[in-house]
């Protein structure tokens, strides 16, 4: 990531030295998850759609720890594997929105608040900012070589609130917990990188 662009981390010691943690990440561009791969300070493992488990690339996931997740139905296999990663201290990347969009946490899907319940592990909202900004003159699927991507890592918080309960009504609250938390450090991530003005 630091050859190809020149990405600005800020926040990065608020993510916990040891434990299990869960990183909440925006996401509008396929660069995002590598990015905060590429600059977390722990090493990350990212539920990632299967269709990506392809040829090379396939190989790849797998040998550096990324779980494989069946986007069309409830994959227990992959959440197993999740929780089990957690529950070994591991740290879990999740993009809450679900699939690319806009990257700003508009629409949250119930995982987040799930495996956030379900494991007590504090969940830390992650910002990436300028992978979608404009297209690379070589490759327009990736932003321009050397170009800046901002990555702001903020304050970890409980999901579950403290509550310990696992209802459907404890993941509701859970998932407007972390919709108010998510969208309040995405604002927060754009008046620290100035950001502001790229959304006028």
């Amino acid at each position: 990531m630091y050859g190809l662009w020149r990405p600005r981390v800020l926040g990065a010691w608020k993510v916990p030295a040891s434990g299990p943690v869960i990183l909440a990440v925006n996401h509008s561009h396929n660069i995002d998850g590598p990015m905060v791969m590429g600059v977390a300070p722990r090493p990350t493992h990212f539920l990632i759609k299967k269709e990506a488990f392809i040829g090379p690339l396939g190989a790849f996931l797998s040998g550096i720890g990324q779980l494989k997740v069946d986007r069309t139905a409830a994959d227990r296999a992959a959440i197993t594997r999740a929780l089990d990663l957690l529950a070994a201290g591991g740290v879990l990347g999740i993009f809450p929105e679900g699939t690319r969009g806009e990257g700003d946490f508009a629409s949250l899907r119930a995982g987040l608040a799930y495996f956030a319940v379900r494991s007590g592990a504090p969940v830390v909202p992650v910002a990436v900012m300028g992978s979608s900004d404009r297209p690379g003159r070589l490759i327009k699927a990736l932003p321009p070589v050397r170009s800046r991507v901002d990555v702001v890592f903020g304050d970890p918080f409980d999901a579950g609130g403290g509550s310990g309960r696992r209802t459907r009504r404890a993941l509701d609250e859970a998932t407007e917990r972390i919709q108010k938390q998510l969208t309040a450090h995405l604002e927060n991530a754009r008046r620290l990188t100035g950001r502001w003005a790229t959304l006028e």
